[in-house]
This record gives structure tokens, C-alpha cells and sequence, in this order.
């Protein structure tokens, strides 16, 4: 299991990840996000709709009440022309941490 502190740092970039290549509501993103991370990820609501309010307000997402086939309504979230944008550069900010980290955890012959 994970310590919070480090999850806290990329749960953005995570979201807007998943959401860019499908709308999705809440149970489905989770559901998901636990498929895609083979299990390691359990995002709960206090974790997941605070991220989630946080980049619609910051206008990285959209949300939109739509009624499913079953009657129910359900909020999907829609990432933005802004959020993609901002995930791009997310997503670089990344790979340049994980180089970095990788270069002192993984360290090569003094």
C-alpha cells in the first residue's frame, strides 16, 4: 500500500490521464483506476470528488448530469481543452521526476 503523501502529489494527473481517454462518473473512474493500476489504487470519495471538484473548478474538467439506460442519473466528467493542455504538461513534469528519482534510486556503478 501507498502512503498518502504520494498520491496526493499525482492523483491530477492520474484522473485526468484516465478521464482523457474516456468520460466517465465517479464508481466507473474508480473501478477503473483500480483495473488499470492491477489493484494498487482504491480511490475513496473523500479522496476521489474533492480531485474531481478541484479540476472542474480550475476548468480541467467538465461535468455533466446524463441519465443511463438504467433511468439513473450519473455525472461524467469530461476533460477540457484546458485539461488537456494542463495534462500534457503534467505528463512531462513526470517523466522528468520519475528520470530523476530513477537515477538516485537505481544508482549505476561509482
Amino acid at each position: 500500500m501507498y502512503r498518502k503523501e504520494l498520491l496526493k502529489g499525482s492523483t491530477e494527473t492520474l484522473l485526468l490521464t484516465v478521464l482523457a481517454v474516456e468520460p466517465m462518473y465517479g464508481y466507473q473512474l474508480v473501478r477503473e483506476m483500480e483495473r488499470r493500476s492491477g489493484g494498487y489504487f482504491r480511490f475513496k470519495e473523500g479522496t476521489l470528488y474533492p480531485a474531481l471538484h478541484r479540476l472542474e473548478r480550475d476548468g480541467l474538467l467538465d461535468g455533466r448530469w446524463e441519465v443511463a439506460l438504467s433511468g439513473q442519473r450519473r455525472r461524467y466528467y469530461f476533460v477540457t481543452a484546458k485539461g488537456d493542455g494542463a495534462l500534457k504538461g503534467l505528463l512531462e513534469e513526470w517523466k522528468s521526476f520519475s528520470r530523476a528519482a530513477n537515477l538516485i534510486l537505481q544508482p549505476g556503478p561509482s
